[in-house]
């Protein structure tokens, strides 16, 4: 990415961090730059508390139909702390996250001592044990580790070292499920990294009937030429996919002002690209067993994705929305990506796009993925960060009303 382009308007993404039983206790922000912690605050320098609305809006979700808000983790630099430049920020909405290489710096402890004081929780990122530290540690409450390039003993071992504190440890970079459930084991008690987005593939598991028919209806979905009446037909199929409509449209979400008796009569008044969205949405959220939060990544990536496709006045941006919430269906399954693509009815052109990359709908995909992991380098350095930033906040928005809808 430009880097000019990277310092006019800085981006801001969200990682979640997990509990043991893998629900969102926190999310950490992540900015395209150095200095994003006071770019990233200055939405309205004349409202009372900017930061208030846009860490709001940023740790906003859905849970189970009740919409609650989880703490941000915050990067702070040293320098920001030493100087006083940290912008006031509201205590118990955040975590401030710390990388010491000044471990014997008085000035520094005597700083963060200060903001204990001040009501702040700290953290100190990117950790490995020393001696040293151990001033710093009875300041910390949460300490995370970084256990990408460590093996199981490595990773008790840091645990062992640092149960005479009274922190908590956060378990970084977490690749799969393996190393997850040794970190469990360990005696962590947060988690973050990637290992939502990989399925735990069992061999010759094959797509449910009842998940076909599913991807079948949403294929019909995608036909300019379907009708409510064949929609109704194959929907009145799945008791469940029936119930859960009905009980959308009649939700407050549209306000009607008569209750729908019909699926016919539903699909008429959603229209047919709100049909398709919550039929997908009701596919992905059917499996209890996973995580809300992976409901949540790709309903995000499908909605801005698709945000995207119509910004730039692509063709068939309801594709897009396809593309996005498909991308993690495997790991919703316990499937690898390949068998998945075989057993699903989907188009060439999302097939093609989910294996390979191709396409304006592979293109988009990767760099909306690479948004929404703050892989910056990755994006292109023509892109449009007005249209990306405002895609993927207006995407997180939509996702907790529609994950809230579910539930109404």
């Amino acid at each position: 990415m430009d880097s000019t382009t990277a310092t006019s308007q800085t981006l801001l993404a969200r990682q979640p961090i997990f509990d043991h039983q893998q629900r969102v206790i926190a999310y950490e922000l992540i900015g395209s730059d150095d200095g994003h912690l006071n770019a990233m605050l200055e939405v309205d320098p004349e409202a009372e508390s900017s930061s208030e609305l846009l860490l709001h809006a940023y740790t906003s979700i859905s849970d189970q139909g009740e919409i609650k808000r989880v703490p941000a983790f915050i990067r702070v630099s040293q320098n920001m702390i030493l100087d006083g430049s940290m912008p006031t920020l509201p205590a118990k909405h955040v975590v401030i996250c710390i990388r010491l290489t000044q471990p014997d710096n008085m000035d520094l402890l005597r700083a963060m001592h200060a903001m204990v004081k001040d009501g702040y929780r700290l953290a100190l990122h990117d950790f490995r044990y020393s001696p040293d530290y151990n001033t710093a540690l009875k300041l910390a409450k949460i300490v995370r580790i970084d256990v990408s390039d460590m093996d199981a003993d490595a990773i008790r071992e840091q645990a062992a070292l640092l149960k005479p504190f009274k922190t908590t440890l956060l378990a970084g970079n977490i690749s799969g499920f393996d190393t997850l459930e040794g970190c469990i084991e360990g005696g962590y008690k947060l988690f973050q990294g990637s290992f939502l987005s990989k399925p735990k593939a069992i061999k010759g598991r094959k797509v449910s009937a009842n998940q076909i028919a599913l991807m079948q209806l949403i294929q019909e979905l995608q036909k300019p030429s379907t009708t409510p009446e064949t929609l109704e037909d194959m929907i009145i199929r799945d008791p469940i996919l029936t119930y859960k409509l009905l009980r959308i449209v009649n939700s407050a979400t549209y306000s009607l002002v008569r209750q729908v008796e019909s699926i016919a009569e539903a699909v008429v008044l959603l229209g047919m690209e709100q049909v398709r969205k919550w039929t997908t949405l009701i596919a992905m959220s059917a499996n209890n067993d996973k995580p809300e939060e992976l409901t949540r990544i790709l309903l995000t990536r499908g909605h801005m994705c698709e945000m995207i496709a119509q910004s730039q006045h692509l063709p068939n941006p309801s594709g897009f929305f396809m593309v996005g919430m498909m991308s993690g269906l495997h790991a919703m399954l316990d499937i690898d990506q390949p068998t998945l693509l075989e057993q699903l009815p989907l188009g060439d052109d999302i097939k093609d796009a989910l294996a390979h990359g191709n396409g304006d709908m592979g293109q988009i995909l990767k760099q909306v993925m690479a948004y929404e992991s703050g892989d910056w380098d990755m994006l292109p350095s023509h892109f449009d960060i007005s249209l990306y930033e405002a895609a993927y906040r207006h995407s997180l928005k939509w996702t907790k009303e529609s994950m809230q809808a579910m539930y109404d």
